[in-house]
């Protein structure tokens, strides 16, 4: 990434920045050099020798092994001399071999719905075609501890499910104690078990999208839709989704019945049980005798969901997140000024299935919990002119690192927030913060919104925003590397006039 010109920049006193900041042409030289490396990167991460880097996969531990290459080039060496930079674990992934089918089998005839527009086939289904009734059952949920039942009353065996996502109380508004009973049920593996425990042979999910978070179950077919389909399956009852959701939310009472339409979902999948998947590891020693031995961790998910089967690029989730990891990482190999602590850079895999890596990462650390003193996670950067910081209020003194490499190198607009941390986890900040690890976890927003799509391409990527990113966090690490004392403490409530 780093030409002099970047290096200099970043690292200079200030009078001597302004030397080379008036210099004509070199910023912008700069800047356009950095732009086209971190887009290349990008474009090797999602090209189709890769395959949407579906942890598991061979495509995958070839991307991996790719981003290996370049640590080694720089000189960041594996987490232990002389070893692999991949730590393995278990990864059983599905492969889906067609688009699929689903319809509506309609008096005059069939209604046939189209692939990524209306439908995309489930991306652990199991393969094979079947044609049933639909029923709706809200959430899919059956939790006799809360008194609630979406399938009390109603026969599902042999049909198959209409089903909403999460639960139907909100973590941002329910009281924690209350929300955490809840939680177990919003796991999309819970709901399609629960389904085929009561014998449903197939579901249809309300949540259009390309989703690997999700169980394989031999025979159980599924497909997630958009809404508009959803409606179409309401079509005549006097009901619609959202007020059938609004019941359910409002009262706690399962508002399930049959839909009296009758569907076809055709998947060909192709399962592997034996996958390994992989985190990647590579670090930067510290200078320091002592404070060498403590780290500070900086990386993101290196997977995405693969093809379904169409490939899945994942340009912004998260070819960029790790994008700006190489430029960090680079720059902080090169650089004059040398860290204390020692920077470990990560690329987690399994984040798309569930947060794999993440949890088999904290289950077998690198190094001890307690000498991770904090975690920059990247996670769909690359979108969009405004950054966001997630649970930046929740750490002050961390954010104020951050804020202060903006307010003095970029001056780009970063909102941050505050995480109760209390829904299912959705980026792997939130599981490392779950283990005590201060975490602050960055994307983008005011790009469009293509997620698991087959319009993640490189072309919407911001190239600007990433370059502003990897800068202020190479200031920021460099920053904390050097501290004398470095002990992040949470608050308990969000910070005030930030």
């Amino acid at each position: 990434l780093l030409s002099l010109f970047f290096v200099l920049t970043v690292w200079s006193p200030a009078s001597l920045q302004t030397e080379i900041q008036d210099k004509p042409g070199v910023q912008k030289m700069s800047q356009d050099d950095q732009s086209r490396k971190l887009l290349d990167y990008i474009k090797v991460l999602t090209s189709e020798s890769y395959g949407g880097r579906l942890t598991g996969t061979p495509e995958y531990r070839a991307c991996a092994d790719w981003v290996s290459s370049q640590f080694k080039k720089w000189g960041i060496e594996p987490p232990v001399h002389g070893f692999s930079y991949l730590r393995p674990f278990p990864s059983p992934y599905t492969l889906v071999l067609s688009p699929g089918e689903v319809s509506l089998r309609l008096e005059d005839g069939e209604r046939t719905y189209i692939y990524e527009k209306d439908y995309f086939p489930g991306s652990n289904s199991a393969s094979g075609r079947i044609e049933a009734e639909v029923v709706y059952v809200g959430y899919g949920i059956t939790a006799p501890e809360l008194g609630y039942d979406d399938y009390q009353g109603i026969d599902v065996r042999g049909k198959i499910i209409l089903m909403e996502r999460e639960v139907p109380l909100s973590p941002e508004e329910a009281p924690a104690e209350v929300f955490l009973k809840w939680k177990p049920y919003s796991y999309h593996q819970y709901k399609m078990k629960n389904a085929a425990a009561h014998g449903a042979k197939g579901l249809l999910y309300n949540y259009l999208t390309t989703n690997t978070n999700t169980p394989y179950i031999d025979g159980f077919l599924f497909s997630q839709i958009a809404p508009h389909v959803t409606e179409d399956l309401f079509a005549g009852s006097g009901k619609t989704s959202e007020q059938m959701r609004a019941l359910i939310q409002k009262n706690l009472r399962p508002q399930s019945f049959r839909t009296g339409k009758t569907c076809i979902i055709e998947n060909k999948t192709e399962h592997h049980p034996e996958g390994i998947g992989y985190n990647l590891v590579g670090v930067i020693e510290g200078t320091d005798p002592k404070l060498k031995q403590e780290f500070i961790l900086v990386g993101g998910h290196l997977d995405h969901v693969g093809r379904a089967p169409l490939l899945m690029p994942g340009a912004n989730d998260n070819a960029s997140g790790i994008a700006v990891m190489l430029g960090i990482a680079e720059a902080l190999a090169k650089s004059p000024v040398k860290t204390k602590r020692s920077i470990m850079f990560i690329g987690i895999g399994g984040e798309e299935l569930g947060l794999l890596g993440s949890l088999a990462y904290l289950a077998a650390p690198v190094v001890p919990l307690e000498k991770t003193k904090a975690f920059i996670n990247m996670d769909s950067v690359g979108c969009g002119d405004v950054l966001h910081a997630a649970a930046a209020d929740n750490y002050p003194e961390f954010w104020q690192f951050i804020k202060s490499a903006n307010d003095t190198f970029v001056h780009r607009t970063i909102r941050t927030s505050y995480t109760r941390n209390l829904g299912r986890p959705r980026t792997d900040a939130w599981v490392f913060m779950e283990k005590g690890i201060p975490s602050i976890s960055f994307s983008t927003s005011g790009g469009p919104s293509y997620a698991h799509t087959t319009k993640d391409t490189v072309e919407t990527i911001t190239p600007e925003i990433l370059v502003d990113l990897a800068r202020v966090l190479t200031v920021a690490v460099l920053e904390m590397s050097n501290q004398t004392s470095l002990d992040f403490k949470a608050s308990a409530t969000p910070a005030k006039g930030r």
